[in-house]
């Protein structure tokens, strides 16, 4: 259950992430509201997860999924430049992240 919600955790930082931007520094409501709640959620999720999973291995998942999340978002919908480069940079992302599970 621990695994389900850090994941879940991470989407939201990508939730909060993406609001964050286009709040356009708290100077929009709906995004402003939306970057505050997935926040809560994320950080509560994170907090939630990290009673059975060690605090490095689930910061480090956390990050590296709301991470890949924000960049794939960026690129899908904003208009960042999507490269080799940083396609294998994001594998490389999940690599870690898959590996810190199965070591776990």
């Amino acid at each position: 259950m621990s695994w389900l919600v850090l994941v879940l955790s991470g989407f939201l930082e990508t939730v909060w992430a993406a609001a964050l931007g286009a709040s356009k520094g708290f100077s929009k409501l709906l995004p402003s509201v939306t970057f505050g709640v997935a926040l809560l959620l994320s950080m509560g999720g994170l907090a939630f997860a990290l009673r059975e999973i060690p605090l490095g291995t689930g910061y480090a998942v956390w990050v590296g999924i709301g991470a890949i999340g924000t960049a794939i978002y960026g690129m899908v919908s904003l208009g960042d430049p999507v490269s080799a480069a940083r396609i294998s940079c994001l594998v490389l992302i999940v690599a870690g992240v898959v590996g810190l599970k199965l070591l776990h």
